[in-house]
């Protein structure tokens, strides 16, 4: 009996967890619905608490040195405490809303590269080893975001890879503690000026900030340097604009202030809708330790909370170790630097 108790508390023979979403498949804004489904060990399980949350992989500075960690942004309680039966099934429905920051994996089907994404299931155990599940999770763009990434195309820029990057954009409200890069190489018509654009989306019920680094080439007299632009605009103009006359108009507004595509003889596009966005200047990224591009030194504003549903004592943001396990993990490369 007592090596039975031993076992028990190292995880051996106790409860079982599989959570099973009704489609993986979600878009910022919107919900994820499933099923925690729970079978009882060889002994009765006190179940503390069962809680479902968002995790991704999250690109960390400190210092002159980079890693990537795994962070849980976004948590939700499903059930609080009761007893498991030995063998007793149990399905527990859930309806997780997922953030309007939550940063796009997917775009037409296909996963955008450096991206990862997965809801984690925990089961916290008494007196035993907490038990985990973790699954898949496809986020797609919403309509507005959809035809901005389709105007990047549609200009000739090449998509390079994509991540997130721990730290906060200044001067935009964000309540996740990171944001998302979506790196594209220059389009020929561009390159001349610039060499890659990354592009961010930092999305809310309102509305849509794009934030674009442009990485500037130097000149004759001049070293290269990266220059920003802001842009807000509303989710209701996703079929109202030429989008990539209204991206066109971006960059040059962007580059320009700074010697950029007019002085090379672009002109401005006609019709662009002035209140589809504002340049803003020198708009750098805050970040914990600096970073690899020309951005704004110090201490970002990470804010650590704000997550719908957050759990008393347990906080949107924090940097998790033991979130991904088995071919998860090597699957989708989290905890690789």
């Amino acid at each position: 009996m007592v090596f039975k108790k031993m076992l028990s508390a190292f995880g051996v023979g106790g409860p079982t967890v599989d959570t099973v979403l009704a489609n993986p498949n979600t878009r910022p804004g919107l919900a994820l619905d499933g099923r925690v489904n729970l079978v009882g060990g060889e002994a009765p399980a006190a179940i503390e608490q069962i809680a479902v949350g968002l995790v991704t992989r999250v690109e960390i500075e400190s210092g002159d040195s980079e890693y990537a960690g795994i962070m849980e942004f976004h948590r939700m309680p499903v059930s609080g405490a009761f007893e498991l039966a030995p063998k007793q099934q149990l399905s527990i429905p859930f309806q997780l809303p997922v953030p309007w920051e939550t940063p796009i994996t997917d775009v037409y089907g296909q996963r955008l590269h450096g991206m990862t994404m997965g809801l984690r299931t925990e089961v916290a155990v008494a007196r035993a080893v907490d038990k985990s599940d973790l699954d898949q999770v496809a986020v797609h763009p919403l309509p507005v975001q959809e035809r901005i990434l389709e105007a990047f195309a549609r200009l000739g820029f090449r998509f390079k890879g994509a991540d997130l990057e721990r730290g906060h954009i200044r001067g935009v409200h964000q309540t996740l503690p990171f944001y998302q890069e979506i790196e594209y190489f220059a389009a020929p018509q561009y390159a001349q000026v610039i060499n890659e654009v990354e592009l961010t989306f930092v999305t809310s019920q309102q509305g849509i900030d794009v934030i674009l680094e442009c990485d500037k080439r130097g000149g004759f007299l001049s070293a290269g340097h990266d220059v920003f632009g802001r842009y807000t605009v509303s989710h209701a103009d996703a079929d109202r604009v030429d989008w990539a006359q209204v991206v066109d108009g971006w960059l040059q507004e962007t580059t320009s202030r700074y010697g950029g595509l007019r002085a090379q003889g672009f002109g401005a596009p006609q019709g662009y809708p002035p209140q589809h966005g504002y340049p803003t200047h020198g708009y750098p990224m805050q970040h914990g330790h600096g970073h690899g591009h020309s951005r704004g030194p110090g201490m970002g504003g990470i804010v650590a909370g704000a997550a719908l549903g957050a759990v008393g004592g347990m906080v949107a943001g924090e940097m998790i170790e033991d979130a991904v396990e088995g071919d998860f993990a090597e699957d989708w490369g989290f905890g690789e630097e």
